[in-house]
């Protein structure tokens, strides 16, 4: 006698096998972090770790929107005070963008900024040809940028002490040239001066007044003898 089967209960045998399987999987996780605490730890720390960095990946808008304000931050300070490091970087990368030679690759935990040759609307032959395209090998040269954990790290590095310019202080002597954190004592060096420079003025006068008095006294005996004689 020949059997029928109803033709969801091959599906549905193969479901509840399945949810079975993620049962015990999800059992033997749990057994298995109860009786090694340490590296379930671990593991947990990582997976959360490379989700967090997943969340905060920052993507090519991003990297527009950090050149954009970095570019705004150069522009509100006197040529003569600004980084060349930071101008320089800065312009060049905005020479690049507005080429359109700026390209954006996410990796899924990091992401990267590189610089081609061409612009994609470019319709040259050289532009074109996938063949001519740039090899992966030569990807490390053109790098500009590295992105991770929501921030762009090399901009953010070519921007540190932006408005100082090191051209101002390259003839300094050396001595003058390095600075460093005042130490204890030249604080509170410093401070006293300061809270005596607002102390009243005080002029010893007393002194000169009576060694000028004396002197003009002396000048008028000598001038009264001198008068005396001739009379």
């Amino acid at each position: 006698m020949l059997r029928v089967e109803a033709p969801g209960s091959a599906a549905s045998t193969w479901c509840h096998s399945l949810l079975g399987d993620y049962k015990e999987a999800c059992r033997e996780v749990f057994v298995g972090a109860r009786e090694r605490p340490v590296k379930a730890t671990v593991y947990a720390a990582l997976v959360g770790g490379m989700y967090a960095c997943y969340r905060t990946n920052p993507d090519d808008t991003s990297f527009q929107t950090d050149l954009l304000e970095t570019s705004n931050k150069l522009a509100l300070l006197s040529p003569w005070i600004r980084s060349g490091t930071s101008d320089g970087h800065v312009q060049n990368l905005v020479k690049l963008r507005n080429q359109g030679r700026l390209r954006h690759l996410s990796l899924g935990l990091a992401s990267l900024t590189y610089v081609v040759d061409f612009d994609h609307e470019c319709s040259l032959y050289e532009a074109q040809c996938s063949a001519l395209s740039v090899p992966w090998a030569e990807l490390a040269k053109r790098v500009l940028d590295v992105g991770f954990a929501g921030r762009w790290w090399v901009l953010d590095h070519k921007m540190k002490d932006y408005d100082i310019n090191e051209e101002e202080f390259k003839h300094l002597p050396s001595a003058l040239a390095a600075t460093g954190p005042p130490t204890a004592q030249e604080t509170e060096r410093n401070e006293r001066l300061h809270k005596e420079s607002w102390k009243p003025l005080v002029m010893e006068v007393e002194e000169e007044t009576t060694v000028a008095m004396d002197s003009v006294r002396k000048e008028g005996e000598i001038t009264a003898e001198g008068k005396e004689r001739n009379a």
